[in-house]
């Protein structure tokens, strides 16, 4: 008796009618041609807000930081806010490099290379936060560094404001080599193409005599494949110990032991909408529908439910755990922030974090663009308000409430703020004209999974009917 077996038609993780040559040419264009208007107009935005940011950071410097709104008992506010925000938002970019990687997840390579790209610029832009606590950064070698001297002062070694810089400056080199990595067979690739001997040059240099050889390749996956083992556990490792600047306290509403997990949860949601902003951003304004597929940002947005509802199952805990401590601060705490005075920036965090990734659970929805884009957008907003809320809820009423106080942010505290969100976007423009968005020597792997003509074709057949042009 037969039966009959079902499959399920994958789609093509980049359309098919693509040849080899077309995607290096796709991709080269944007390199070899100059900007287009659109990046322009995003440019020049970017640069007044960066321009922002340095007007109200040159106030800040000269006049100390008492511009912000600091208070007491309110020390932390949107400082800490920012820096825990970014170092998050660079979660996603080795997440899609390293772990999806090593699962033999072949739709992360049309994305892998803008998510790395965002990961480098978004821990460059928090690195900014703990240099401006310094006061003056400037002189900031004379305090920080561990070495002998008369004024026998030393780091704190217990501190986790000091593991955070070990743990930071440890994922930012291995993203970055990571990232570089991975660049070497594309930049040799625009070596072969560009007609510009000043380009020929500098891609020669980076491209450090690639070959394209049997073995180049093989030593390149090797190292591949140890850079990502190295790397995944950093995803898990940094928000951890980010988590633990307020974990390892004493302060009602930061003493918990859910905040590693639901940290790194929340740091790979964010991540993953900055990454949807980002992508369909690069998919419009380069024409990339064929490689950035809406299967794959549909994938995406799978990510970003589980994540979601990871966090919502987080929030809830904290309730339940503060309730069945039996410590009244604790109690107090949570409900002042669901029903006191910063209540609304708490049901913003669970509207824009809990209820909105909820809406991917429709296909229609999921694979909606413009839907898909604003919900991303809403989820940052969410995961900046909870960190606001972790920090600023938490002590502006502590145990006197002769000592009670509200946090008001200042126009500084904003005007900084808009200049790390240009900065970053600085950045990631220079990065779309000076660098090939895509990792198309990746996606060429699986360029013959993407049609169903390729399906009987053997690699000889195959390569004589695509072949590599310069």
């Amino acid at each position: 008796m037969e039966t009959a077996i079902a499959t399920i038609e994958k789609e093509p993780l980049v359309e098919p009618g693509k040849t080899y040559a077309d995607l290096a040419n796709d991709v080269c264009k944007p390199l070899e041609s100059f900007p287009t208007g659109k990046w322009y107009a995003c440019f020049a935005f970017s640069l007044a807000a960066l321009i922002v940011g340095v007007y109200c950071g040159h106030g800040l410097f000269t006049r100390g930081i008492g511009v912000w709104g600091l208070n007491q008992p309110v020390g932390w506010a949107v400082d800490i806010t920012n820096f825990v925000f970014w170092i998050g938002i660079g979660h996603a970019g080795t997440l899609i490099s390293a772990i999806l990687f090593l699962f033999r997840q072949k739709w992360r390579t049309a994305i892998n290379r803008s998510a790395e790209a965002m990961t480098i610029f978004a821990v460059m832009t928090a690195g900014i936060w703990p240099l401006i606590h310094t006061g003056r950064p400037w002189l900031a070698f004379y305090w920080l560094f561990p070495y002998p001297n008369q004024r026998q002062l030393w780091v704190n070694f217990r501190s986790p404001l000091l593991w955070d810089v070990f743990a930071v400056s440890t994922y930012f080199t291995v993203s970055l080599i990571f990232w570089y990595v991975g660049l070497i067979p594309d930049f040799a690739t625009l070596r072969e193409k560009t007609t510009s001997k000043v380009k020929h040059v500098i891609y020669s240099v980076f491209s450090l005599g690639w070959r394209f050889s049997n073995r180049h390749w093989q030593h390149y996956e090797m190292v591949y494949l140890i850079l990502a083992g190295f790397a995944t556990p950093l995803v898990l490792s940094v928000h951890t110990i980010v988590s633990f600047d307020f974990a390892v306290s004493i302060v009602p509403g930061w003493h918990t032991t859910i905040f590693p997990p639901y940290f790194v949860a929340g740091a790979v949601f964010s991540g993953f909408a900055m990454v949807q902003n980002v992508l369909i951003f690069v998919r419009k304004i380069f024409n990339y529908e064929h490689i950035i597929t809406l299967d794959t940002l549909e994938k995406m947005n799978k990510i970003m439910m589980l994540t979601g509802s990871m966090v919502g199952y987080a929030y809830a805990m904290e309730f339940f755990i503060a309730w069945y401590s039996g410590v009244q601060a604790e109690t107090f705490t949570f409900f002042n922030r669901a029903l006191g005075p910063y209540a609304w920036a708490y049901w913003i965090m669970i509207t824009c974090n809990v209820v909105s990734p909820q809406l991917f659970w429709f296909k229609k929805i999921r694979r909606s663009i413009p839907i898909m884009f604003v919900v991303a957008v809403f989820v940052n907003v969410g995961m900046w308000f909870e960190r606001f809320v972790i920090i600023v809820t938490s002590v502006h009423r502590d145990y006197l409430p002769s000592s009670w106080s509200m946090f008001y942010p200042t126009w500084v505290d904003l005007g900084v703020y808009i200049g790390t969100i240009g900065i970053f976007s600085v950045f990631y423009l220079l990065f779309l004209k000076y660098f090939p968005v895509l990792a198309f020597n990746e996606v060429k792997s699986i360029l013959k999974s993407s049609g169903e003509k390729y399906k009987d074709m053997s690699d000889e057949e195959f390569k004589k009917l695509h072949p590599i042009k310069k």
